[in-house]
């Protein structure tokens, strides 16, 4: 994991409205050292719709991921488990046609609110997707950098910075003498923990995974879930899954999503041992689904 800064650090959102020169804050500054204080921030959903077109996908679902958690959402294919991730960092919006209304709040700040820049809201709430996406022509060290690139990070901060994320992800001792080699030439499972470390590296402060183990084997799912939960110290994780045994191997909490409804939300092991949903219990249990 990222060993916590030696600075206090106080994270903005620019915001057209603000009068110049200042910013919208997303999070308060926290005594040097104080790990735990320097983590993840909570996700508050409210009343959030989603329509694809005249399709009305998501519906008014109110939704709380605390801070440091790693909260899962579960369901059948096509539930809207990966549209409400999508919601929380404005991806949605791209699709066209796509639209979503309601809140979404970091902390304090909601995300939809008038004016709020969306490339700084995708900064500090990461996106990790289903296939591992390295940049093809990248090599591993620029694949880790490319984000930090565009935040305008200076050079001399940027090795220091790439080595860090890559310690922080556990790839550091598997690539440290090819760094230089195509990030496209590591294995599924290493390409996925590149691109972790791609998204921790500009430090977000919350880190979306959709589905981030399906097309892995075994043995690099566990990687993966035992990175996750060395992650959560420092950040709060939303991860999609169809998988109900990483969900509870990994979920501090799980929400249960059907045709765009939130049936319920619970600490994991109520929702694998007593549901209070006849839904959730007939989807846990394999009834349906």
């Amino acid at each position: 994991m990222i060993p916590p800064d030696t600075e206090s650090k106080e994270q903005t959102v620019s915001t057209a409205d603000q009068p110049a020169g200042q910013q919208a804050s997303v999070s308060q500054p926290t005594p040097a050292g104080d790990e735990r204080a320097q983590g993840g921030h909570s996700i508050i959903c409210k009343d959030l719709n989603a329509y694809y077109g005249q399709f009305h996908s998501i519906k008014g679902i109110d939704f709380v991921c605390p801070a440091n958690e790693v909260t899962a959402l579960i369901g059948p294919s096509g539930s809207g488990k990966s549209t409400v991730v999508r919601c929380m960092n404005r991806m949605h919006e791209e699709i066209p046609g796509a639209r979503a209304e309601g809140s979404v709040k970091l902390d304090d700040l909601d995300v939809y609110g008038a004016g709020v820049d969306v490339t700084s809201v995708r900064r500090l709430i990461g996106m990790v997707f289903q296939k591992p996406n390295p940049f093809p022509t990248m090599s591993i060290f620029d694949n880790v950098a490319a984000g930090l690139r565009l935040t305008g990070t200076r050079s001399d901060n940027l090795r220091e910075r790439v080595h860090r994320a890559l310690r922080a992800v556990g790839l550091w001792g598997e690539v440290k003498n090819r760094l230089n080699a195509p990030g496209i030439g590591l294995s599924g499972g290493q390409q996925q923990r590149l691109c972790i470390a791609r998204t921790v590296a500009v430090e977000p402060e919350v880190i979306l995974m959709d589905e981030p183990c399906s097309a892995l084997d075994p043995v690099a799912t566990l990687k993966i879930e035992e990175l996750i939960d060395e992650l959560k110290e420092r950040y709060t994780i939303v991860i999609v899954t169809h998988n109900m045994q990483q969900a509870a191997r990994v979920a501090n909490s799980t929400a249960f999503m059907l045709d765009g409804e939130l049936i319920e939300h619970a600490p994991t092991n109520d929702i694998f041992t007593n549901p209070k949903d006849e839904r959730t219990e007939r989807y846990v249990t394999g009834k349906f689904g």
